[in-house]
């Protein structure tokens, strides 16, 4: 099966890292919860467009790929909700003057989203029960609550989708990993605006933090659930 790292992280550096023992299956196990992180106008767009037209209506959006896991996301969202499983949207916070930080440093832009661009985007948009929490750095697990909410659901599985792949999903996936939890990554399913950064972090995961697999084998995996 192609990797999305194929071509990318070369042909050696992956004998290398096999060698070494990394990326290695951890399986899924009997409670998964569904993480959608930071799936909002201001990272998808209002509509699909191609990278360049996205950013002159958000700075933050990633294009048209956005719209692409969308769609995987959609497909993962429908399979929980069917079988009554946990769902929780870790999202940025609109930026108030005093969140000016490093982060407002170093991406200016977000602290000039308007408020449109903060609104869960329509087709996997959260219902009553769903877990909402408000974040303002990279990991839904720093400065938040989600450990807290995730131990009570029971959750052992994290089912890990959203933006950016090289960013919140990275920090995210590296946190629930550090929890010991076990961390699924839907391939397809997360998204960046670097197509080389979406791919070399997606190795990444793969090898140390993470079972990362396309949509359709994820949802075969998560069918397999007793």
């Amino acid at each position: 099966m192609a990797r999305p790292w194929d071509g990318i992280i070369s042909e050696e550096e992956q004998r290398a890292y096999n060698a070494a023992g990394f990326g290695r299956a951890t399986g899924i196990g009997s409670r998964p919860a569904l993480l959608i992180i930071d799936v909002q106008y201001r990272t998808v767009g209002s509509r699909p467009m191609p990278f360049w037209e996205a950013i002159k209506e958000y700075p933050t959006s990633c294009g048209d790929v956005a719209w692409q896991a969308v769609g995987n996301i959609t497909t993962l969202l429908a399979l929980f909700r069917k079988r009554g499983w946990p769902v929780l949207y870790p999202y940025v916070a609109p930026k108030l003057a005093f969140d000016a930080g490093r982060l407002s440093d170093k991406v200016p832009a977000i602290m000039n989203v308007a408020a449109k661009g903060y609104e869960f985007v329509e087709p996997i948009a959260p219902m009553e029960g769903d877990i909402l929490l408000p974040k303002k750095h990279p990991s839904a697990f720093f400065g938040t609550p989600l450990a807290s909410y995730l131990i009570n659901l029971g959750a052992d599985t994290l089912v890990v989708t959203g933006c950016s792949t090289s960013g919140c999903v990275r920090g995210s996936v590296v946190d629930a990993f550090a929890y010991n939890f076990r961390v699924l990554v839907p391939e397809d399913a997360v998204y960046d605006r670097s197509a080389t950064s979406h791919a070399v972090n997606l190795f990444d995961m793969a090898s140390k933090y993470a079972d990362v697999m396309p949509t359709p084998h994820a949802i075969a995996a998560l069918n397999a659930i007793g």
